[in-house]
């Protein structure tokens, strides 16, 4: 045992050394002309947060739409459109006075973007008395450029109109589409409030105080005409409405 400690502090030393010298060699090597720092590369933290902010060109400094943004991040960078709102969504950003005074202004930036993005908006801003030729020479554009426009009558509503395209990056189709009335109580409510005079308010009084079509339709009309808000006209109505036949006698044929 004591021979193998005395060995091990025998081969020590050396080791020790060889690590020392391996260190001073390449100590200098940071100041060196051969050394650089290596870039730091965009992380996956980075990669999303990139789309989850709104992305401001630095064209845009100064426009007073940007002080109305104020329920979404957004952050400068050097972005080809004005604004990017999405993954697949940009915008462009033009006032009808700057359009008069540089009609050639939008056909440079269109040439620039290409055919970049899928949904690609023309935030127009119309701040002039008269704006309907170039609005309708904007609108040509927009149909050869495949560019959906939208007006704004103040800073403000070009603000929220850019914060709303983002809001609902990720929200899905139906979020904005019609809803349809398919619960059975939706349905409900929509045939009693075909009879006439019966609004939303009488349906639900019905509809909460009987329960069900079946004791709705059992009740005769003094009971209904006992509910809130509708009435013995109103009641005889409902009635009459639910007892008639549904499919008319055909007309005798002489």
């Amino acid at each position: 045992m004591e021979e193998k400690d005395k060995n091990n502090d025998e081969i020590s030393p050396p080791k020790q050394a060889k690590v020392d010298s391996f260190q001073s060699a390449f100590s200098e090597l940071k100041k060196s002309e051969f050394f650089s720092e290596p870039l730091p590369g965009p992380s996956k933290v980075t990669s999303a947060s990139k789309f989850s902010t709104l992305l401001v060109s630095l064209k845009q400094k100064g426009n007073p739409l940007l002080k109305f943004i104020t329920n979404v991040p957004w952050e400068f960078s050097e972005i080809v459109p004005d604004y990017v709102m999405g993954k697949t969504t940009c915008a462009l950003f033009l006032s009808i006075r700057y359009h008069q005074l540089n009609p050639d202004y939008i056909h440079e930036r269109l040439k620039a973007l290409g055919n970049m993005y899928n949904l690609r908006v023309l935030l127009v801003q119309v701040d002039v008395a008269e704006p309907h030729h170039a609005l309708k020479h904007l609108t040509r554009i927009c149909i050869l450029a495949d560019l959906t426009l939208m007006l704004a009558w103040n800073a403000e509503d070009a603000g929220k109109i850019i914060e709303t395209y983002k809001i609902y990056e990720n929200k899905p189709p139906d979020a904005i589409m019609e809803r349809s009335d398919t619960a059975p109580y939706q349905k409900l409510m929509n045939a009693l409030t075909t009879i006439r005079s019966v609004n939303k308010t009488d349906a639900t009084t019905l509809l909460s105080t009987f329960g069900t079509l079946s004791d709705l339709v059992q009740a005769p009309s003094n009971i209904l005409a006992l509910c809130p808000g509708v009435g013995v006209q109103k009641a005889e109505r409902i009635h009459k409405t639910l007892h008639e036949q549904f499919l008319r006698p055909p007309k005798s044929i002489k």
